[in-house]
């Protein structure tokens, strides 16, 4: 048995380089997509990984639609640029995040400790929808971790109307689109070359 460090109480793993791999290091967003299906029991796998991120307060503000059927994407293509409309056409499987802008309904459940933040959150409309923005955003990050975990790869999209889609898919309902990312294995010639990352001297400051 291993002995733990002075001031240690718990000992968390560490992904090995394949893990680190598969997420980081040798991830790259799929730009065309093989034609072997996806799976309803993947998609849902996929949220089974996504909805651990952490978000203020518990309030999981991401909402996700599967896209799935030929009548689906094809509805979702036409509010998608034109460069990316063949993505989605293409693509075994397609998810729209949305952020759910009545997150704070969930409070009670979500949040047992504090549900009287339910009530914060309807009478400040600015702080809600930051919340509400920022930590959907946060969880995104996690979906496409999520997606690569699972050993598929993941396309993420910014590039459509996302009135167009809203009114398609979520008329009169609180959920608003952020994202759309297309999942699959990847298909011929999948991957733009790789783009250069910051140097850190860019990037890091230490204090």
């Amino acid at each position: 048995m291993t002995e733990l460090a002075e001031g240690v109480t718990h000992t968390l793993g560490t992904l090995d380089e394949a893990g680190r791999a598969a997420l980081f290091t040798e991830a790259r967003t799929a730009n065309t997509f093989a034609p072997t299906p996806v799976s309803d029991a993947e998609l849902a796998e996929i949220w089974e990984l996504a909805k651990w991120a952490p978000t203020a307060a518990n309030t999981q503000p991401l909402r996700v639609l599967f896209v799935r059927t030929d009548e689906g994407r094809a509805r979702l293509a036409q509010h998608m640029a034109d460069g990316n409309k063949a993505k989605v056409q293409a693509a075994p499987a397609v998810a729209v995040l949305a952020v759910d802008t009545r997150f704070h309904q969930h409070i009670p459940t979500v949040f047992p400790i504090r549900p009287e933040m339910a009530d914060f959150y309807e009478a400040n409309e600015e702080v809600r929808s930051g919340t509400g923005s920022f930590n959907s955003a946060l969880q995104a990050g996690y979906f496409i971790l999520a997606v690569r975990a699972l050993g598929l790869a993941a396309g993420p999209m910014a590039g459509f109307d996302a009135a167009g889609i809203d009114g398609e898919f979520f008329a009169d309902g609180p959920w608003k689109s952020i994202l759309v990312v297309n999942i699959g294995h990847p298909g011929e010639n999948p991957w733009f070359d790789r783009l250069p990352r910051l140097d850190p001297a860019e990037t890091l400051h230490w204090a």
